[in-house]
């Protein structure tokens, strides 16, 4: 465990925080330190699991899971967000199932060059996700209907603006309180 602030174990923690540590728990059956970062104060830690599990997550969302941590990944690459971008990489590598094509992918990416490799939906996505991160006061009616001619709806066009904020609030809650990745497995994806 490691941060700029206390993190309570789960050997320290009372019943009410026990709770909601179990709720918290990755399919590795831990508590990553982007969550106990919040052990101080439980409510948190719980709204910040249903926000995740919503943004990332829902058995709703209709893009394909690989653009969801692809998207997830560039904003943590424009936010400087290691923790995040460990983690959710680690995701998106295992999702294209192609080491060729996810490298050229991440070269992209933190290139800040994704026409590079995507057209299309996913091109329009990834420059949404660059706006909304870097000039989120620039945003225009106009940025929707690029999405919007590039073939998404507006279903999809919310589930890309909410992974697109999630991202930037949480990699802002990790740089400012100097969360490392230290202790936690890295990746949501058990290895077989």
């Amino acid at each position: 465990m490691s941060a700029w602030i206390k993190m309570i174990s789960d050997e320290e923690a009372d019943d009410a925080l026990r709770e909601t540590l179990d709720l918290a728990r990755t399919p590795h059956g831990t508590v990553d330190n982007v969550m106990r970062v919040h052990s101080l104060r439980p409510s948190t830690m719980r709204g910040h699991v249903v926000l995740y599990r919503a943004a990332l997550h829902d058995e709703a969302n209709t893009l394909p899971t690989w653009l969801q941590e692809t998207i997830s990944s560039y904003v943590s690459i424009l936010n400087d967000c290691s923790y995040s971008l460990s983690n959710h990489w680690k995701n998106a590598h295992h999702l294209i199932g192609n080491d060729e094509r996810a490298e050229a992918i991440g070269d992209a990416l933190h290139a800040r060059t994704p026409e590079a490799v995507f057209e299309g939906r996913e091109l329009a996505l990834l420059r949404y996700a660059e706006k909304l991160t870097v000039t989120p006061s620039a945003m225009e009616k106009a940025d929707i209907e690029a999405l919007r001619k590039a073939g998404l709806d507006d279903g999809e066009i919310l589930e890309a603006n909410q992974i697109v904020c999630y991202f930037n609030y949480v990699n802002r809650c990790l740089n400012g309180l100097g969360v490392t990745t230290d202790g936690d497995i890295v990746g949501y994806y058990k290895n077989k």
